[in-house]
């Protein structure tokens, strides 16, 4: 559960997350015909090659008739069925499949971030919001490379970026163990609320504005502060972490959760709850 906050003699804020006040949510229902499988759902190290996404195609051949249609209909029940089973994501197009800008908020930002990162180019933590600091650097990214500077991470640019360094998926990795080792008891809904949680930290002046510090927060997670965060996440706490990174929020808001029925902190006994999802209270 969360910890009433440390007090700080200065917050700071980048320019990338003063930006998230204006962000457009982004529905992580809208269009959606890819799932992220894994060969073995049990092996859960998710670098990014080992999410391999599998197109599941809309496109029905109509000379075969109606037999054709509702195979295919049968073939799309199936995948997706399998996909609930395994408890795997259906999530929105993979970042080299569509185009990443200002505004945007999603895992694949996060991912374009750490790769920015990781060549030089993104100074700032990993927000998942694509913010001004973000585009600055695709275009930066954009001018070594030849490509057109407009600030825009297109499939071209994702393309490039791809071959210029591997996305390994920390940061996804690390917020699906926190949610692991906070709410792995709780309800799905109750799990992406506390991912959901992190998020809302990041966007408040109040925390630091990167994933990774909001995490490591002295005094802030007892998971991280006991242990549990070392444990290996499942397959729901991932996807409870990508739903978190694409925008769900079952809590509308809520910087802090805690379990009434354990916590001695008169501090968090004392805010007005949101909402209650499973055993947290969520506040602000």
């Amino acid at each position: 559960m969360t910890n009433k906050k440390n007090t700080m003699s200065e917050m700071h804020m980048t320019s990338e997350q003063h930006s998230v006040y204006e962000m457009v949510r982004i529905d992580e229902e809208a269009g959606m015909n890819i799932i992220y499988g894994y060969s073995d759902p049990n092996d859960l190290r998710t670098s990014a090659d080992d999410m391999k996404p599998i197109t599941v195609s809309r496109k029905v051949t109509h000379r075969r008739g109606r037999k054709t249609n509702k195979r295919a209909g049968r073939v799309s029940m199936l995948l997706g069925a399998c996909a609930m089973t395994l408890g795997l994501t259906v999530a929105a197009p993979s970042a080299g499949a569509q185009k990443l800008e200002q505004g945007i908020r999603s895992e694949h930002v996060v991912q374009l971030q750490e790769q920015l990162s990781e060549l030089g180019y993104f100074d700032a933590g990993v927000t998942g919001y694509y913010g001004s600091i973000t585009q600055s650097a695709v275009r930066d990214f954009q001018q070594a490379q030849g490509l057109r500077a407009d600030g825009v991470a297109g499939p071209v640019t994702l393309d490039r970026l791809n071959q210029k360094v591997k996305a390994e998926g920390e940061t996804l990795r690390q917020l699906a163990k926190l949610i692991h080792g906070e709410a792995r008891g709780e309800s799905f809904e109750g799990q992406v609320a506390v991912g959901a949680v992190v998020l809302n930290r990041v966007q408040s002046r109040e925390f630091p504005s990167s994933i990774s510090e909001v995490i490591f927060q002295k005094g802030q997670f007892t998971a991280v502060d006991d242990g549990q965060f070392n444990l290996k996440p499942t397959a729901t706490s991932f996807k409870a972490a990508r739903q978190a990174l694409n925008g769900a929020d079952p809590t509308h808001g809520a910087l802090f959760y805690y379990n009434p029925k354990i916590a001695t902190s008169e501090w968090s006994k004392s805010r007005t709850t949101l909402l209650t999802i499973g055993q947290h209270d969520f506040t602000r």
